[in-house]
């Protein structure tokens, strides 16, 4: 089993820039491929992107290509997202993902998610 937190949610103005991280426990965290997703209200589940197990390689969703960055540090057991530029449509619930394939976490199936933190984007 792992166990996903996310933290580092907040309020932010349009334009601003945040970081959120989640952190794993468990079972080896370098097992596994990482990802973060969105939801927004009344929408559905949209992925952000992922990152292999090494960190060697990151894909990301058009929608934030340019403006989001996906990390992970193995040591820390800690998988990053820097989030640029907000918009207000960035507003979302965004949750971490763990599973050991990151084709499972791109077509939305991940093994494991976090309970989410709250992105708010103000205009």
């Amino acid at each position: 089993q792992v166990q996903l937190v996310e933290s580092g949610g907040g309020l932010v103005q349009a334009g601003d820039s945040l970081r959120i991280s989640c952190v794993a426990s468990g079972r080896t965290f370098s097992t596994y491929a990482m990802g973060w997703l969105r939801q927004a209200p009344g929408k559905e589940r949209e992925l952000i992107g992922g990152i292999i197990k090494s960190g060697s390689s990151v894909y990301y969703a058009d929608s934030v290509k340019g403006r989001f960055t996906i990390s992970r540090d193995n040591a820390k057991n800690t998988v990053y997202l820097q989030m640029n530029s907000l918009k207000p449509e960035d507003t979302a619930v965004y949750f971490c993902a763990a599973d050991q394939s990151l084709h499972k976490i791109v077509v939305l199936t991940p093994e494991f998610w976090g309970q989410g933190t709250q992105v708010t984007v103000s205009s």
